[in-house]
């Protein structure tokens, strides 16, 4: 993280930070570490995260778009390669008029899914979480793009994969510029 230089991981610079391969806990630790660790010396404008993800657990995901809304430092986010899943949600958290995304990234959004197995009573009842899960995935969809849920379930969240252009991302409010 911030000041610490070890063999295994040299970040960028200290208002850079590069999130890629999985969304999972480990990734998603290391942002977090990054942003709280940059407000506590803040850069003149604000700090860049740079995407490159396949997507992953949306409920990490959801922990670091929180401490994104409520970072004293504005996070532009800058998508590039893959923006996929859960790694699109993180994109479209950034602060707006600074999420830039590579006009010839990937991008792809779906329905929330999950594999949750177990007794049968143990997952009826999670079936309430499963919904407020998505309801959490619909509202922030929403939040970030200025379309309405409806119009996120609609557009968005279809029953197959829905893959989007650079320019596409832009119309629906996602993104601010295209590199």
């Amino acid at each position: 993280m911030l000041g610490m230089k070890n063999t295994e991981e040299i970040p960028f610079d200290d208002y850079n930070h590069f999130l890629t391969g999985n969304v999972d806990g480990e990734s998603i630790e290391k942002a977090i570490r990054w942003i709280m660790m940059g407000a506590q010396n803040p850069p003149p404008d604000c700090m860049k995260l740079y995407i490159n993800s396949d997507g992953g657990n949306l409920t990490d995901a959801f922990a670091l778009m929180d401490v994104m809304r409520t970072s004293p430092v504005p996070i532009a986010t800058v998508g590039m390669g893959n923006l996929m899943s859960s790694a699109f949600m993180i994109f479209a958290a950034g602060k707006k008029g600074q999420r830039a995304i590579g006009k010839n990234t990937s991008i792809m959004i779906h329905q929330f899914n999950h594999e949750y197995a177990g007794k049968y009573h143990d997952m009826k009842v999670y079936t309430k979480e499963i919904d407020r899960i998505n309801y959490r995935m619909v509202a922030e969809l929403a939040r970030t793009s200025g379309m309405t849920e409806s119009e996120v379930s609609t557009k968005l969240l279809k029953p197959s994969d829905v893959w989007l252009s650079a320019e596409q991302l832009v119309e629906l409010g996602f993104a601010d510029i295209i590199f």
